[in-house]
């Protein structure tokens, strides 16, 4: 999930800092890290076209935003297995018979089979799958092309992480609101847990924080390095963010600490709130997260008090099957305390007015509305699809001047689950045709048998990818993508900012890799449509949508490192917020219409199975990898060689598990190997999963996809009803029931990698 860098406004003379000169005959390069998905400002060095080196920015904004996989990317960018070729598939699918083709010969089959597939089927029988913090940007060209096609189905793992909470946080108050790290007097993490090489800049600026005296609140079931730190540490039950923040407003309504007036101005459905948190005495609270009542109040209190306060963005809460409550009972919490929209609380930025933003290149408008109905999933789970926000379409073009700011690329998305129902032959009606870029799909969602199922049943996979990826093993065409050393690019946090930070691009991209611009362009003219990408180069295509600032992207990138103007706090006094009242929602006017509880609530676990009397979480990744990428670098795979759960000493006890030992977790949907791990910071009962395991350097095809068929932690995400959220459809990966049992094989099938398999 992207989480963007926030800067002090006091900074701004350092925005345009110098970099420090060549030399020995080194080329250096402001450059933006796209290894992940924070986005960290660090300078390239290279020699004879090609980097040797990533190092952290010279300037102080940035200087100690740099990890791990940040500056070993030269060298995972090098990979000998990189794919560099247009590759098609010649045996079965999933056979590993590949043979290499031209770009022009890729495109011209591609082209006539998806048109073939919408004759056939329609526009919307076309799903695309990506994550764009791996690709870094799609650039608003896929959405444009699919609109035009007529194609509503577009999926994206934001759908589980920082995208849906953009969608249900626009039901609130109207946009995706961004903490002030800077000024902020209390920080709260749900379940987050930046660390050095993992989501840096937070870690540096929560670290920056608590130096100056800011407060730090961790919910959390471990104990993780945050809640170490931490002023308090609430060691919550997995998957009860919900009720927590029923029992913090349960505190604030009953002992008057929340923001009497601008309840009484700014806000519209309190008192039925009110009610519902009245449910949820502090005794029942601490039955159901597993806190001591005195702790609970004492958070309360702390966050209201200490204000301004802020609870940044967590992936946490977005995998619960009360994630549509969780996150609205966050943002009310911001709202009945008055920390939003103002300095050191929750800022609400919009779009930066000279910069044209990826939003208005997508043109929504141009979807009929005949097509959006056609969304998959938006009659049963619509709140991140176009039906879920067309009522937010004339508060925010009245407020933000756009009527379909797609913020996080999650705002008007499909949903997951229910395009690989229709892909496997499932659905109202059939999807033939599947792209995926830069999204390791078959293991980035819940139900992995069923995306298995749905891949097989396709007409047309096309992969954009770096490496042959189980994913990419599926597909009929395996097309090269560049990386982030080797492009250009523009970034505003897909929309969470209206801060612009632009990157050099720091060498040629080897072999015949292009970009998601180039693969977009061709594929509008491999359509017959190349006036949707009119723009004869992706250099000029930001020239375009920079032109109101008066500066090309050549003169941007050369002498700013942020554009941004300074922030103007409580816009709301002059445009009221984005909603259909134009006030914070407490009680949701836009779910009540859809069907749904206008007001938070909480949905209790399903009835224990006493075949699976564990609980497992997963989402977790090694600081070394991100998602499911980077194991193929031996320096990585040295730190973490094989996947590994974690679970308590007692619970270790209770299993007759030892440390290293390999076992099978197993639940209703899958089961996979991992070895132990006995860790004194989690509670008993819980077993941590990690997530996107396989092993590159396993035999690809043959129905052994590198790995992923043993080790994937997406095949023990549940997808069923019991197991998702009701208004947005996504799963629940922090509480499910599992059993942990021995592997008969003691992972003898599974030796660790040298550096010569890698």
């Amino acid at each position: 999930m992207p989480a963007p860098v926030p800067f002090d406004p006091s900074a701004i003379a350092n925005a345009k800092h110098k970099l420090r000169p060549a030399k020995d005959g080194v080329t250096v390069k402001r450059t933006i890290c796209a290894t992940c998905d924070i986005a960290c400002s660090v300078v390239t060095e290279s020699k004879q076209g090609r980097v040797v080196k990533v190092r952290s920015s010279d300037n102080p904004i940035f200087r100690d935003n740099i990890c791990m996989k940040g500056i070993i990317a030269p060298k995972a960018f090098a990979h000998p297995d990189r794919i560099l070729h247009p590759m098609k598939r010649v045996g079965e699918r999933g056979s590993g018979k590949w043979e290499r083709v031209s770009w022009d010969e890729a495109m011209s089959d591609i082209g006539q089979r998806l048109k073939k597939v919408i004759d056939e089927h329609g526009p919307e029988a076309w799903a695309v799958s990506t994550s764009q913090w791996n690709t870094a940007t799609d650039h608003g060209l896929g959405r444009r092309i699919m609109n035009h096609v007529g194609s509503p189905n577009w999926i994206s793992g934001v759908a589980l992480c920082a995208g849906n909470t953009a969608a249900i946080n626009r039901l609130t108050y109207g946009w995706f609101p961004m903490g002030d790290f800077n000024n902020t007097n209390c920080i709260v993490l749900m379940g987050h847990n930046p660390r050095r090489h993992s989501w840096t800049p937070l870690y540096n600026y929560i670290r920056s924080a608590q130096q100056r005296g800011a407060k730090l609140i961790v919910c959390d079931p471990r104990k993780s390095s945050s809640a170490e730190r931490a002023d308090i540490w609430l060691p919550l039950k997995a998957g009860s963010d919900a009720a927590m923040m029923f029992g913090w407003l349960k505190v604030i309504f009953d002992e008057g600490l929340y923001d009497k007036d601008f309840v009484a101005n700014w806000t519209v459905g309190f008192e039925e709130l009110r009610k519902r948190v009245d449910e949820f005495p502090l005794d029942r609270v601490a039955k159901l997260t597993g806190c001591e009542p005195e702790m609970i109040a004492k958070a309360a209190r702390m966050y209201a008090n200490s204000g301004p306060s802020i609870i940044p963005w967590t992936p946490i809460t977005d995998m619960q099957r009360n994630s549509t409550s969780a996150i609205r009972l966050q943002g009310i919490l911001r709202a009945v305390c008055g920390y939003i929209d103002v300095a050191g609380g929750e800022t609400l930025q919009g779009f930066h007015p000279d910069v044209v933003p990826e939003s208005t290149i997508e043109m929504h408008e141009v979807l009929s509305e005949a097509q959006k109905a056609k969304q998959l999933g938006a009659d049963t789970h619509p709140a991140f699809t176009y039906r879920g926000q067309e009522a937010l379409r004339e508060p925010l073009k009245r407020v933000w001047g756009h009527e379909y700011p797609n913020q996080i690329t999650g705002c008007y998305m499909a949903n997951p689950s229910a395009t690989f129902r229709a892909m496997a032959g499932e659905g109202s009606y059939p999807v033939k045709a599947f792209f995926t870029m830069g999204n390791n799909t078959v293991m980035s969602y819940a139900n992995m048998p069923l995306i298995i199922k749905a891949m097989m049943n396709q007409d047309l996979i096309v992969a954009h990818e770096h490496h042959m990826t189980p994913t990419a093993q599926l597909a009929d065409y395996v097309l090269p993508g560049d990386s982030w050393l080797e492009r250009p690019w523009l970034t505003d946090a897909f929309g969470w900012m209206s801060a612009y930070r632009p990157s050099e691009q720091s060498m040629e991209p080897p072999g015949e890799a292009l970009s998601t611009w180039e693969f977009w362009k061709r594929i509008a003219n491999a359509l017959g449509r190349p006036e949707l990408v009119p723009w004869a180069s992706l250099t000029d295509f930001y020239d375009d949508r920079l032109k109101a600032t008066g500066m090309s992207f050549k003169e941007l990138s050369e002498t700013t490192e942020i554009y941004f103007d300074m922030p103007e706090f409580r816009k709301y006094l002059k445009t009221g917020f984005a909603t259909p009242s134009g006030k914070v929602e407490l009680k949701s006017s836009i779910l009540e219409d859809l069907g749904f509880d206008p007001l938070p609530y909480f949905r209790e676990d399903p009835p224990v199975d006493p075949n699976y009397p564990l609980q497992m979480f997963t989402g977790v990744r090694e600081d070394g990898y991100f998602q499911t990428a980077q194991r193929q670098v031996p320096e990585m795979r040295q730190r973490a060689p094989e996947p590994m759960i974690f679970v308590s000493p007692d619970t270790a006890k209770d299993y007759q598990l030892q440390e290293n030992e390999w076992v099978i977790i197993e639940n209703q949907t899958g089961k996979i190997s991992a070895q132990v791990a006995i860790k004194e910071a989690m509670p008993n009962g819980l077993v941590r999963v990690p997530h996107g395991w396989w092993k590159p350097e396993m035999q690809k095809g043959a129905g052994h996809l590198s790995g992923a068929l043993q080790y994937s932690d997406a095949q023990l995400c549940r997808d069923d009803e019991d197991y998702l959220d009701r208004e947005q459809g996504i799963p629940h990966l922090k509480g499910v029931p599992c059993r942990i049992v021995k592997d008969p094989t003691g992972g003898a099938a599974n030796p660790a990698p040298t550096e010569a398999t890698l």
